[in-house]
């Protein structure tokens, strides 16, 4: 199988925790590369307050990956967030392919 572009927005629930943003960002990306996928780059984007309040959430600190993976490895890493507490939201996109320079 070859390996698609994506850009995945992940938003992370800093509610109550006691770790940085870079840490759970650092950890995250570690979770991308065990899953098999290969980061391009990450793209920290603050924290935001959101329009209503959800699942007890008011603010969440955004984050942009661009990567490439196998379509299974992006189904991995989407159910593994799905339960991370860390992450409160997901949202991927495939990306076209990157061209040489």
């Amino acid at each position: 199988m070859s390996k698609n572009r994506y850009e995945g927005l992940l938003i992370l629930n800093l509610k109550g925790k006691e770790d940085t943003a870079q840490k759970i960002i650092e950890r995250v990306e570690k979770d991308f590369k065990a899953a098999g996928a290969e980061v391009e780059s990450v793209q920290k984007m603050d924290s935001h307050q959101f329009s209503y309040v959800a699942d007890k959430v008011d603010r969440g600190f955004y984050v942009n990956f661009v990567f490439s993976a196998e379509p299974s490895s992006l189904a991995a890493l989407k159910e593994k967030f799905r339960t991370d507490s860390d992450v409160f939201r997901q949202h991927y996109a495939r990306l076209a392919a990157k061209k040489a320079a």
